[in-house]
């Protein structure tokens, strides 16, 4: 069969060739991953993003002087015949590993001096040299792998878009700065001076602009800028699957989602996923700590306030006369004096004022706080907790500050006890968010996650009046305790918009300035719609079984937000400065 593979400078791809190939004239294409002298015959494995494929140079051939001189990374372009190799030097590990060309003719295409990274998975540069010399990173085969993936994800996600109705839609990329909760990428515009443009953090005025033009499912490959500070999940730049759906109750939206999901575990990684899991905020931060919980493992928060408020430990009765609460975990293992000493230094680290522990054993709980509890109380600790054996970890505070110690302690007991398979995914919807979160900054109220988001219907009324208790018909996506998206029903009457935004802090003229063309179309019938955007770059790193982001990215910014391969963000010409009618002022340190 022919290769579909097949262009003037070669016949087949260097993972293509197998037995069958036996005698065929062959063109092939690639860079030299080594060069091995044997008898006088030289063996080159060629490499090319399918494979390898080992030519042989006979001392007798025009071209092996040249071969002689060929070094790591050169590209070369070589006629040969395919050949069957002896039995006992057949390569079981490769898919060409039963033939070797024989070369006929060979063509130095470009020399490569030497290489300042190694272009193997078995040897890793730091970080900095890895993405100042990227397109040399690139062509290791592990990095060529997960961008395959992440190709694969997108097709396949786009295919199941399409086979569902949805109309890919292209929306802008210089846009009216609205900021979103980060700060917005400005740029300058050169025809209207002092005028700037921004950067879209999410496409997310504009889809909802769709649904009122009609177009009920839209769906965008969309890349989303943000300018806030960095870590392994974050980038300048993302992308995410961003869509929008008319007609729909957040159900419709969830039942949708979790579709395309199982849609491409099924057809990238062959894994047939279970049903998603639904649990409430609220269950989440009780159970977890966390609105983002890892559920492949136990190791749940149980509060034991009730139980707490009638001992003798004046710690945990201050903490609870205060409005705080007394809760604990178990890990089910047996832990060093040593280690239950570092458990509670980490807590310390968090912010908690200590953590306290029992230990269970022969049937009982004991500790240097057990003399404070009686007989009956004990008792009860152990049928709340149902402890079997281990220790109790116990935290006591305010709830919020409880919920964020253990959501972090739990995670780490998960890393040190490797409490979890890391080749399971195990999917959750988060529902039923607060609409509005208190920032103690500013003392104010802000959107929980952004301020298009429907209330429940039973708190549209009054809002106002008790912030919160307002829930949101919002929820996101988690995987393996990774948010991978956020979602809502959109606010589709300008009436309740404009509340919305004057409550958390917005007049009626920053709003008109700021959202004034889509309160105004939302004044000429508008569907009831939501949708969600889901990360492709936090997915793709999940299913490469790794977590940091820039690991599937092409070309990513390290830490400071630099590329240090092309030096950006860099110096502009005094021209264009001139041009844009911007003068620069830095302030030496």
């Amino acid at each position: 069969m022919e290769s579909t593979y097949k262009t003037s400078y070669r016949t087949h791809t260097n993972g293509e060739l197998i037995d069958k190939n036996e005698n065929n004239e062959v063109k092939l294409c690639g860079w030299v991953q080594s060069k091995r002298d044997h008898g006088g015959l030289i063996f080159v494995d060629l490499r090319d993003r399918y494979g390898l494929t080992q030519i042989v140079i006979d001392p007798k051939n025009k071209s092996f002087k040249e071969g002689e001189h060929l070094r790591r990374e050169d590209f070369i372009h070589i006629n040969g015949i395919v050949r069957l190799r002896p039995e006992e030097m057949i390569n079981k590990n490769l898919i060409t590993g039963k033939i070797e060309v024989f070369v006929s003719e060979l063509k130095l295409i470009t020399k490569a001096e030497i290489i300042p990274i190694e272009i193997e998975d078995r040897v890793e540069a730091s970080e900095e040299v890895r993405l100042k010399y990227r397109y040399l990173d690139l062509r290791r085969p592990i990095m060529q792998k997960r961008l395959m993936l992440r190709h694969k994800i997108i097709t396949t996600a786009r295919e199941f878009f399409n086979q569902n109705n949805f109309i890919e839609i292209t929306t802008p990329l210089l846009v009216k700065s609205t900021p979103e909760g980060a700060r917005d990428y400005v740029v300058p515009s050169r025809v209207h001076h002092g005028k700037f443009y921004a950067l879209p953090q999410s496409p997310q005025l504009y889809k909802q602009l769709l649904m009122i033009s009609g177009f009920d499912r839209y769906y965008q490959i969309a890349i989303c800028l943000r300018d806030e500070d960095l870590r392994m999940d974050r980038q300048p730049e993302h992308t995410q699957f961003d869509l929008e759906m008319s007609c729909v109750t957040s159900e419709d939206i969830r039942e949708f989602v979790e579709s395309l999901y199982k849609h491409i575990f099924k057809e990238v990684l062959r894994i047939n996923l279970e049903k998603f899991q639904v649990i409430s905020y609220k269950e989440a931060m009780e159970k977890y700590g966390s609105d983002k919980p890892d559920l492949r493992f136990n190791l749940e928060i149980t509060d034991v306030t009730e139980i707490a408020k009638n001992c003798q430990f004046k710690v945990f009765t201050d903490v609870i006369k205060n409005n705080g609460s007394v809760r604990c975990i178990n890990p089910e293992r047996e832990f060093s004096r040593n280690e239950v000493d570092a458990y509670v230094g980490f807590s310390q680290e968090l912010g908690s004022k200590g953590m306290a522990w029992m230990k269970f054993e022969n049937g009982k709980l004991e500790s240097n706080i057990a003399k404070y509890f009686s007989e009956e109380q004990l008792k009860q600790l152990i049928n709340k907790t149902k402890i079997k054996k281990g220790y109790l970890f116990f935290i006591a505070d305010k709830p919020k500050k409880t919920f964020e110690i253990f959501g972090k302690l739990r995670l780490k007991l998960r890393d040190d006890l490797k409490l979890v398979n890391p080749e399971d995914f195990k999917f959750c919807w988060v529902n039923d968010f607060p609409l509005f979160a208190w920032n103690e900054e500013e003392n104010r109220w802000e959107p929980e996650h952004h301020m298009f988001t429907m209330p429940k219907e039973e708190f549209i009324k009054d809002f106002e009046e008790k912030p919160g208790e307002v829930i949101g018909d919002l929820w996101d996506l988690v995987l393996n305790g990774i948010e991978l998206g956020s979602g809502s029903i959109r606010v589709t009457k300008p009436e309740l918009q404009r509340r919305i935004m004057k409550f958390i802090g917005l007049d009626e003229k920053e709003a008109n300035n700021r959202f004034g063309f889509l309160l105004e179309a939302y004044k000429y019938g508008a569907p009831i719609h939501g949708g969600m955007g889901l990360g492709v770059d936090r997915l793709s790193a999940l299913m490469a079984g790794i977590n940091d982001i820039r690991e599937v990215i092409a070309f990513p910014k390290n830490k400071a937000a630099q590329n240090p391969m092309d030096e950006c963000p860099s110096d502009i010409t005094e021209k264009q400065l001139k041009e844009l009618h911007i003068k620069t002022e830095t302030v030496k340190k």
